[in-house]
């Protein structure tokens, strides 16, 4: 049995360099949104409100299902509340 190591749990994941790329940034842009949510102490109610998007896309976030975003969508949801996104 081959044991082999991965910068990265989205380098293990993923079938291509380019999809972990992805996955990486969609987890970054999530991670940040869900502690705009935390530091904010608002309901899921009202982060959907100021995000745009329905409640049940909140929970979806804060519950990490990273499979129901896009990267578009999630820069979208982040410029709403004054995040920005760069790459470093």
């Amino acid at each position: 049995m081959e044991i082999r190591t991965f910068s990265s749990v989205w380098d293990a994941v993923a079938d291509s360099p380019e999809e972990a790329d992805n996955l990486k940034l969609r987890s970054q842009i999530m991670d940040a949104i869900e502690e705009y949510i935390l530091r904010e102490g608002i309901t899921q109610r009202v982060a959907a409100e100021r995000l745009g998007v329905p409640r049940s896309r909140i929970s979806e976030l804060m519950n990490g299902r990273l499979s129901k975003f896009t990267i578009d969508k999630l820069v979208k949801m982040a410029g709403r509340v004054g995040l920005s996104v760069t790459m470093g």
